[in-house]
């Protein structure tokens, strides 16, 4: 879901590409790194339109908005940190070059690298490293590195002036750590297992730690996806979080906080078993709607192969609703990727893949300089050799191009009746899920929940997200009879498990206090407990519905 507009074009074409294996039609865009100009071409590799910027190359990524808004990374001079494809600031540009955003991200403690996601909202998704001296990282339980060390952070920012903006939203790995080497620090755990929604410090510390090389936002579910080069793996986080909830362990639509949701690609990071598929990744991000398979995981696997093959893999996250289901002990599934599109060559660094809505995927292979759009099939379609490296590569409609986006819809509420502003066509979504048959501008829901619309231009060229709406039913409070859940089972061994038996949609509260009266877990909306950590005893967990009575269990602990 990539610049979050994404083109649509009239089904009759979709339908025929599909059919006969065709080019799919467009205009690639590409920038060849340290260079000040950007590129779209057409299908036969003539250029259609380019932008040429004075002074300041192209550090990583390139992004088309519509209306022809070109989106850049750009390598300032003189930034504290080095290595990688460092940047340090960005650019926002008109289809005719001007320049209309540009905004340096780079301090002695922090700096922007790799690459960038534009929002909806017309915020920008930011990666960055932050520095902690070797006091830091020992104090954060690290046993296998003792020097300075740069995780990263996600930060959102703001426009404000043409090179001013405000850091709005921002999210710290290193908030989220666990260990189980130093009993003396509070991240520590006695298994790292049990614990996937924490990265292990200890886990290949060095001092560009994850590298983290790709950032991609989910408008329906409202979360953020990213990659990491050193971990080989994908991570999946809330965005719909105040900063200090991201900071946290709970909040948010998930009810986690800034905890991982979800992780992919390599089960030894969090110490359990499982092939590990990915092998240097690049280009973290969600196949988007309009497209087979939308709403998957994908990244660039540049090792996928073998050390000398490089590869695209597409996966299906085990979502419900805005969590992800995993048996602690175990690796988060699937096993393994549902498609993979070799590149028929290899590139050791970099690379993107883009999926496009008859099925075509187009793959760009880094610092080897090709662009290759291959048919669902794995066909060859079309290729383009470049001179010089290439981290990302996209192709877009002339629809998409030339037509300025359209509002993005507001939902109001009008007793139980949730109305979209006024668009072409519509689809509502309820938690993160669309809702069959809701295609309507107005929507009245049967249960509590978190709705959100998607509209369409009239060029049927971009789909647009609401916000997120928290609608409560005020039907009156629903009896113990409309609503009930089991908790099993009874004696444990400490992984405890809700079930919603009446299906009744809710979202709930769980309270978890142990023989004395003391509350030791809190959450919201979740199926799994793990009380493993707490030992062996008896304790009262607690359910609260929204509109409906309080739920109480006694569950037994054992060891």
């Amino acid at each position: 879901m990539k610049n979050l507009f994404f083109f649509l074009t009239f089904l009759i074409f979709i339908f025929s590409f599909s059919i006969y294996a065709q080019q799919y039609p467009g205009y690639t865009l590409y920038s060849i790194k340290n260079s000040t100009s950007a590129y779209l071409i057409d299908t036969n590799g003539t250029n259609y339109h380019s932008w040429t910027i004075t002074g300041k190359p192209t550090c990583y990524s390139t992004y088309l908005m519509p209306g022809g808004y070109l989106w850049r990374t750009v390598t300032k001079t003189g930034n504290s940190f080095t290595g990688g494809p460092i940047s340090g600031e960005f650019q926002k540009l008109d289809y005719n070059g001007n320049v209309l955003w540009d905004f340096v991200y780079s301090t002695t403690s922090y700096c922007t690298h790799h690459d960038i996601c534009p929002m909806p909202n017309g915020n920008v998704l930011l990666i960055a490293y932050e520095t902690k001296s070797a006091t830091e990282v020992a104090a954060a339980g690290c046993s296998t590195f003792a020097n300075i060390m740069w995780p990263d952070k996600i930060v959102e920012v703001q426009q404000t002036g043409p090179t001013t903006g405000n850091v709005v939203w921002e999210w710290h790995v290193w908030d989220h750590l666990v260990q189980n080497t130093n009993p003396s620090v509070a991240n520590y755990q006695t298994s790292i297992v049990n614990h996937p929604e924490l990265l292990n410090i200890n886990y290949n510390a060095q001092k560009d730690w994850l590298h983290v090389n790709g950032v991609d936002y989910n408008p329906i579910l409202d979360q953020i996806t990213f990659s990491s080069h050193n971990m080989n793996e994908m991570y999946v986080i809330d965005h719909s979080t105040t900063t200090a909830e991201a900071a946290s362990h709970s909040g948010g639509n998930s009810g986690k906080g800034g905890d991982f949701l979800y992780r992919w690609g390599n089960p030894a990071a969090y110490g359990a078993a499982g092939t590990p598929i990915f092998k240097v990744v690049h280009d973290a991000h969600w196949v988007p709607e309009g497209c087979p398979n939308a709403g998957d995981l994908t990244g660039y696997n540049n090792q996928g192969i073998s050390t000398t093959a490089s590869c695209a893999d597409i996966f299906t996250p085990p979502l419900i609703g805005y969590n992800y289901t995993i048996n602690l002990g175990s690796a988060f599934g699937p096993a393994t990727y549902n498609i993979r599109q070799a590149s028929g060559g290899y590139n050791s660094n970099e690379g993107s893949a883009y999926q496009l809505p008859n099925g075509n995927i187009l793959l760009n292979m880094g610092i080897s300089g090709y662009i290759k759009e291959f048919s669902p099939s794995g066909t060859l379609l079309w290729s383009q050799t470049l001179t010089g490296g290439n981290a990302k590569a996209h192709r877009y409609s002339n629809c998409y191009i030339n037509n300025a986006p359209p509002p993005i819809p507001v939902i109001t509420q009008n007793g139980s009746t949730l109305t979209s502003t006024a668009a072409t066509d519509y689809q509502w979504y309820l938690n993160g899920q669309a809702i069959p048959g809701a295609t309507s501008q107005t929507y009245s829901p049967t249960q509590s929940g978190i709705y959100l619309v998607r509209t369409t231009d009239s060029n049927f060229c971009v789909y647009e997200y609401s916000l997120g709406f928290n609608f409560v039913l005020t039907t009156g409070l629903q009896t113990t009879q409309d609503v009930k859940f089991d908790i099993y089972p009874n004696p444990s061994n400490g992984l405890v498990y809700i079930q919603d038996e009446k299906f009744s949609g809710k979202r709930f509260e769980i309270f978890v206090y142990d023989v004395n009266g003391k509350l030791v877990l809190k959450n919201k909306t979740i199926y799994q407990l793990n009380l493993r950590d707490f030992g062996s005893g008896i304790y009262q967990v607690m359910i609260v519905p929204e509109n409906a009575p309080a739920i109480s269990r006694k569950i037994v602990i054992t060891e």
